[in-house]
């Protein structure tokens, strides 16, 4: 420990197999969370998508930066590598050994070769693009891949969160759209006839618009949590979607109003129609997911989707033809008593497609939380523990698998989750716990 030399004080044998060791963990944790970032399904859809605005100009910085990052990572990897064939010379290292060791351990000895394309648009790295390389100690080094990862994983989710959520919603307003249209349509009300007929279109060409730009630059539609750091921290931004939809309610408001001022039993015929076939097609739905359900997820408490009353069809019929017939006295009873059951069939059918699919959703939210765990383990170091890797292993065969025992997959999400936090010194998850979970040994 006397000698000394640029990069400190000589360190000893203990110290270099302590060094390494750490090294070696650190390299596993990158190397995990650089695999998981190639392959998030958000970072695909940003290479294969026809970007602009900001999100093009933050993917072409972060696209950069993920270069970079596989550049510092294999620099980083030579070091290791160097190190460890230094070390495994001797038994015993000499002197010459540890002071090299020392140098390439702590001083800046890692070279990294400058990409004038890459370099410039890191933006973490302005004006470094002019050199042709740099140095770097490893502890520098490391703290550079974190500082790129950070930026890139969290350009990266906020696109991805607003593609998952947007374009889906967008879809679904518009097809309720479409429905209100042929409505509108069928009682007279048109563009430049009447003001319903002008918002319509309108709203129309407003999500056409608003889809566009979501798709090709999600990022304009994210708005960041406040004084959040970690990645992907905000929520997408759905102004601009809630607006029109309450503009869609308010058009449609205003069609039932033409209809009642126009003629009242027709736009009740009318309206009931469409509410018992919204409520078919949500049955149709839920029964084909029903499908899918019990395809995927070993759920027996799934419940059966009873098809369409038919007597409410049969009733419907009666209703017209008291219409036809001008029997003013029997339709106005029986299309009061309609109404009420045609909503209560709606929600009913709306009630067996939420609840065949819930089975998916759980699972979903485990494989997310699964996930989530496992990152954070990585970025503590942990992530080649034998035992987190056996319990991960089995959680993520369970989630995975098909059909998925929901049950026995939270159970063993939770054995992870409960394993994670013993060896991170969190605390207890909360939860059941199984008498083989680690903290109880």
């Amino acid at each position: 420990m006397g000698v000394t030399d640029p990069a400190g004080p000589v360190m000893d044998r203990d110290e270099v197999d302590r060094a390494l060791a750490r090294l070696g963990a650190e390299h596993e944790a990158i190397e995990t969370s650089l695999l998981a970032l190639q392959d998030h399904a958000g970072r695909r859809l940003l290479e294969g998508a026809e970007l602009t605005g900001v999100t093009r100009e933050r993917w072409t910085a972060a696209d950069a930066s993920i270069t970079l990052l596989w550049a510092y990572f294999d620099a980083y990897t030579d070091a290791l590598r160097s190190a460890r064939e230094i070390r495994s010379r001797r038994r015993w290292s000499s002197r010459d050994d540890l002071v090299e060791l020392t140098e390439l351990l702590r001083g800046e000895s890692v070279t990294v070769a400058g990409s004038a394309t890459a370099t410039a648009a890191a933006p973490t790295l302005q004006g470094s693009a002019s050199k042709l390389s740099e140095q770097f100690s490893l502890v520098t080094l490391v703290d550079r891949m974190n500082e790129l990862y950070a930026t890139s994983l969290d350009m990266v989710v906020a696109a991805d969160a607003v593609w998952s959520a947007l374009p889906a919603r967008i879809d679904l307003l518009a097809a309720e759209l479409q429905r209100t249209r042929r409505l509108a349509h069928s009682v007279g009300v048109r563009p430049g006839e009447h003001p319903a007929g002008d918002d319509l279109e309108r709203i129309t060409r407003t999500l056409t618009n608003l889809r566009a730009q979501v798709v090709s630059d999600p990022l304009a539609y994210w708005i960041r949590t406040q004084g959040s750091s970690a990645p992907g921290g905000g929520r997408p931004d759905t102004t601009v979607y809630d607006r029109e939809a309450r503009a869609l309610e308010d058009v449609r408001r205003e069609i039932d109003a033409v209809l009642t001022v126009r003629q009242d039993a027709e736009q009740r015929l009318v309206k009931l129609r469409d509410v018992l076939s919204r409520a078919d097609r949500t049955l149709a739905e839920a029964r084909t997911a029903r499908g899918e359900v019990l395809a995927k997820i070993a759920a027996t408490e799934v419940p059966v989707v009873s098809g369409p009353p038919t007597v409410l069809q049969e009733q419907l019929a009666t209703a017209a033809e008291y219409r036809r017939s001008a029997q003013w006295h029997r339709l106005s009873p029986l299309l009061e008593s309609l109404e009420q059951k045609a909503e209560d069939e709606l929600l009913r059918a709306r009630e067996s497609l939420t609840a065949v699919t819930a089975p998916l959703a759980v699972r979903a939210e485990l494989r997310g939380r699964l996930d989530a765990y496992k990152a954070k383990v990585a970025r503590h170091g942990l992530a080649e523990d034998p035992f987190l890797i056996e319990r991960y292993d089995a959680a993520r065969r369970m989630l995975w698998s098909a059909p998925c025992d929901l049950r026995v997959a939270e159970q063993a999400v939770l054995r992870y989750q409960h394993a994670a936090a013993d060896l991170l010194g969190g605390g207890r998850v909360p939860g059941p716990r199984g008498p083989e979970d680690r903290g109880g040994a």
